[in-house]
């Protein structure tokens, strides 16, 4: 069963660390610490933030990308299908994983059949 709960409780009240059972990590360039059990750690300069209603976006320069090893492919890219990705939307969690399509499949032309 999948343990939630650290986004929706503030950490003024809560210490998300000992309650998720968390390992504090220093990281190269925030002040923020990282975790340590993470398989991927972003560390991101805050640009702008843009208010959005009952939202806000920020847009962050990426200063460092760290990611375990065994995400890592053959060619040393980053392989996204290694990481049992889920997403929550409306309370609810799901798998990812399946490619259903890639960057200029709408445009990319056909090979023509000999």
């Amino acid at each position: 069963m999948l343990q939630t709960g650290v986004g929706v409780k503030t950490g003024a009240k809560v210490d998300k660390f000992k309650e998720m059972k968390l390992t504090k990590e220093k990281l190269q360039f925030v002040k923020c610490p990282g975790i340590k059990e993470s398989p991927v750690s972003i560390e991101c300069k805050v640009k702008e933030i843009k208010e959005l209603g009952s939202h806000h976006m920020f847009i962050a320069e990426v200063l460092s990308i760290n990611a375990d090893e065994k995400y890592i492919d053959e060619n040393g890219a980053f392989d996204i299908t290694k990481c049992n990705l889920i997403s929550y939307a409306n309370g609810k969690y799901f798998s990812l994983g399946k490619q259903i399509g890639k960057f200029g499949y709408s445009v990319q032309k056909k090979k023509k059949s000999s």
